[in-house]
């Protein structure tokens, strides 16, 4: 459902979500350029000490970061952009179908799930969309781009990513596993917090009458603490992620610092290579940490994308005829004859074979919610 949802709301801002790729791919390449400068500057300035270099080079490497910088602001402005024009198409698409719904569409979903598919639904979708644009785009250029760039510095090293990579993408993708049916269930019981709240505000006056205040508060209670011990074991996994990604990291690195400074002394590495290596290495698993952040983002947003195309696909029981009298010349009668109305899935009719006639100039009314 995620990538349908996408794929039709997004295609009026295709322009704006291309020129974001290409100043993303800028500006990784500037990010990927960066270290061999500065590698160059360490091994042919300050080993040599030529200060001249060293003023040229830092110069340079000055305006590949200030033409950095300028590419991820126009990147990120273009993706806020192209986000938040389709959240908003997406709320209108949503509210005009609910405005067609009748009262069976709207008790099927329920008045809060309905709340909650507008506005926070539609915000994962669109949280997805802008931070897909900023980081997503951006981490497998930084990742493949890292590794070939270290592979070409530092071939003796490159057995170090090799290693580090794939139990970094493993522990990733137990955690993430893990946390797709939280999300689902998270957004179950926001609707019943959501329905529960509405229920006692629509209903207020009741409560009141009946003194059944306690006996709200403490459903009200009931409700939060589901979805507060549901977000607390969703928080316990997102806690477990960085330390463990911190920890590969760290340990590669002083992998890295290790067989890197025999190497050094060996005469087979340079120091500003090894340097180099480092930045590229921090810029790989650093990929795979923004990576490993969208999908945990992803797994939301596809059930809240889901739950989005269920309103979108679900069609109004009631609909006007394109037949329909809907303008009278001159005032008339209106006859039912044999009307019966049954809801949705129940036992028995509520009005069974009724008949009337509405004389011009009367009113006629059914009254009470339940028709009785």
């Amino acid at each position: 459902m995620l990538p349908r949802l996408l794929r039709t709301y997004l295609h009026p801002y295709t322009g704006l979500l291309v020129c974001v790729l290409v100043l993303q791919f800028a500006e990784v390449m500037a990010s990927l350029y960066l270290p061999t400068l500065n590698a160059d500057i360490i091994d042919k300035g300050v080993a040599t000490g030529d200060t001249g270099y060293i003023w040229r080079m830092g110069a340079f490497m000055l305006g590949v970061s200030l033409a950095q910088g300028v590419c991820t602001v126009l990147a990120t402005y273009l993706a806020a952009r192209a986000a938040m024009s389709m959240g908003r198409d997406l709320r209108g698409e949503v509210f005009d179908r609910v405005s067609g719904f009748s009262e069976r569409e709207i008790s099927a979903f329920g008045a809060g799930s309905l709340i909650t598919r507008n506005t926070n639904d539609v915000q994962q979708v669109q949280m997805l969309v802008m931070m897909s644009a900023t980081m997503l785009v951006t981490a497998p250029f930084m990742a493949l781009g890292g590794i070939f760039m270290a592979v070409t510095r530092a071939p003796g090293l490159s057995w170090l990513i090799g290693v580090s990579v794939p139990i970094l993408l493993v522990a990733v993708g137990l955690i993430v596993g893990r946390m797709l049916p939280l999300f689902r269930s998270y957004q179950d019981r926001l609707d019943a917090i959501n329905r529960v709240m509405r229920e006692q505000l629509t209903g207020i006056r009741v409560i009141r009458a009946f003194v059944r205040e306690g006996a709200e508060t403490e459903r009200f209670e009931g409700a939060n603490t589901d979805i507060a011990r549901v977000g607390e074991r969703v928080g316990q996994l997102f806690v477990l992620l960085f330390p463990l990604v911190m920890l590969v990291l760290d340990v590669t690195i002083v992998g890295v610092i290790w067989f890197g400074g025999h190497q050094v002394g060996d005469g087979d590495v340079e120091v500003g290579t090894l340097i180099a290596f480092m930045s590229y290495l921090m810029q790989i698993l650093m990929g795979i940490v923004m990576a490993s952040f969208m999908t945990i983002m992803i797994p939301r947003a596809a059930v809240c994308a889901e739950r989005i195309s269920e309103v979108l696909a679900t069609p109004p029981t009631i609909t006007s005829s394109p037949d329909a009298v809907d303008t009278f010349p001159t005032p008339g009668t209106v006859e039912m004859r044999d009307v019966t109305f049954v809801y949705p899935d129940a036992d028995a009719r509520v009005l069974a074979e009724v008949s009337f006639t509405v004389q011009p100039g009367t009113t006629t009314a059914i009254v009470g919610s339940t028709a009785s």
